[in-house]
């Protein structure tokens, strides 16, 4: 089943993000993670089958793995443990979505990176720097990062957000929280790095939204998904070349191939690109949970 909108829900829509539909239950969330696809912040007419069961399983995945680091939102992922009135859509909802706990969300994205790719290696190219923190000279792309950095970013109401330095956080924030922030997210990507390289995997980046309930930080949104994080394969891994990546990657590529020029609309995308797409999700998900999807 493809669930592109979630229309059959009579619940106020607290937030409509670009995959997810988020529903306001009073002291609680429903998250349910559609098939939509999004790239360069656009929207895409196709639906990617499964899509939002894989985003959904490993956040689940994930938010387990690390509540020895910090506590999550989760409340359950079983529909039938939902209030009543959603047990006449255990099909849609099943997989795809989590009841949570309803938190004031930090107004920062926080993004570790242990490689050098994507908008860090834009910056590192021009500057010598991402965020402010000074790197080696001569790095290539894709190339390990002597140590994991953390650079966050602001948190844009529409389009992109912008990378900033540690100490603009610092004065958005406070230095107390700016600091928490920091930590939790290093510890948090290295105990995924390191089970992410049992299973074969390079974790090369991540970005993490925390928020805080009962004045206790605590993690929300999704974890460690190919929306949010970039996974490469360890056995193809070579710096100074794009790698081949268990994310949005491929779709990312077929467009900077394409004459389009990354405004609203977005174009249909063809069959194939769908269907790879779809199938780099699903390994994803296999490669870091080790189970099927069912």
């Amino acid at each position: 089943m493809l669930i592109n909108d979630t229309d059959f829900i009579k619940r106020p829509l607290h937030i409509k993000g670009k995959v997810r539909n988020v529903y306001d239950l009073g002291d609680k969330l429903l998250i349910v993670v559609t098939d939509r696809i999004s790239a360069f912040d656009v929207v895409f007419p196709n639906l990617i089958p499964n899509k939002g069961k894989v985003l959904n399983s490993i956040s689940e995945f994930w938010f387990d793995y690390t509540k020895d680091v910090i506590d999550n939102h989760v409340i359950t992922t079983d529909v039938s443990q939902y209030p009543d009135e959603f047990s006449q859509f255990t099909n849609e909802l099943q997989g795809r979505s989590m009841l949570v706990k309803k938190i004031k969300m930090v107004e920062a994205e926080c993004i570790v990176r242990g490689y050098l790719e994507g908008s860090g290696l834009k910056d590192y190219q021009k500057t010598g720097t991402i965020c402010g923190l000074k790197l080696p000279a001569g790095l290539k792309q894709a190339e390990k990062l002597p140590e994991p950095i953390f650079t966050p970013s602001t948190k844009a109401a529409e389009g992109h957000d912008e990378n900033v330095s540690f100490q603009v956080l610092e004065n958005t924030i406070g230095s107390e929280l700016a600091n928490k922030l920091k930590d939790i997210s290093l510890a948090l990507y290295l105990k995924a790095s390191q089970h992410a390289e049992s299973r074969g995997l390079i974790l090369a980046d991540t970005k993490f939204e925390f928020g805080i309930l009962d004045g206790k930080l605590v993690i929300g949104d999704e974890m460690f998904t190919p929306d949010s994080s970039r996974f490469w394969a360890m056995d193809e891994y070579e710096p100074g070349r794009p790698q081949k990546s268990f994310d949005k990657q491929y779709l990312r590529e077929y467009l900077e191939a394409s004459n389009w020029n990354k405004q609203p609309p977005a174009p249909m995308l063809p069959e194939d690109v769908v269907k790879k797409t779809e199938a780099k999700y699903i390994e994803a998900y296999e490669r870091i949970t080790g189970k099927k999807l069912v």
